[in-house]
């Protein structure tokens, strides 16, 4: 079975009994005062989103897709810079690896952990090839749930561990969650 199928169903209804089949699931805490309302609002955004896979809207037509508590809890698009000039790979990761070791300990604590912008977070759902990252899409939505009061799960099927979790971590923390970990 590939993990895609049944995403919809599983986001609105929950799996099928038959669905775990050989499957890698992980399942992601997080903590929140109301963990229902957390999984509900996940499960009303990422809706939106997986039933467009098969014909992706514009990028200015999305603020008006999602529900507008995420539009807003989004980080501001920003104006795209003018392109870089085209430079030797091993140069840029150079660079890039002296811009991480020059990084304060704070600074390290907080990378990625600001709000994503709508395009950004978008870019991981769309499977064009050419302007979007779909086609390397790492989590699927399985199941959700609460165990304790304050305290909810996701699972996730993956292909493998460790997986990119920044998507789903948005998810959960844009909709009211906090310390999504696995």
């Amino acid at each position: 079975m590939k993990i895609s199928e049944g995403e919809l169903r599983r986001i609105r209804l929950g799996p099928a009994e038959d669905d775990e089949e050989g499957l890698l699931l992980v399942r992601v805490f997080f903590t929140a005062t109301d963990p229902a309302a957390v999984i509900a609002r996940a499960r009303e955004v990422l809706g939106c989103v997986v039933e467009r896979v098969d014909s992706w809207p514009a990028e200015e037509e999305w603020p008006e897709i999602l529900p507008s508590w995420f539009v807003e809890r989004s980080a501001p698009e920003v104006k795209p810079s003018p392109p870089e000039p085209v430079f030797d790979p091993a140069d840029r990761a150079a660079a890039w690896l002296e811009r991480w070791q020059t990084t304060t300990p704070a600074e390290e604590a907080t990378a990625g952990k600001a709000p994503w912008s709508l395009s950004n977070w978008l870019f991981y759902f769309d499977l064009d090839e050419e302007e979007g990252g779909g086609d390397d899409r790492s989590w699927w939505w399985w199941n959700a749930g609460t165990d304790a009061p304050g305290t909810g799960w996701i699972d996730v099927a993956t292909t493998g561990l460790p997986f990119g979790t920044g998507t789903l971590y948005w998810l959960i923390e844009a909709s009211g969650g906090t310390g999504p970990g696995y």
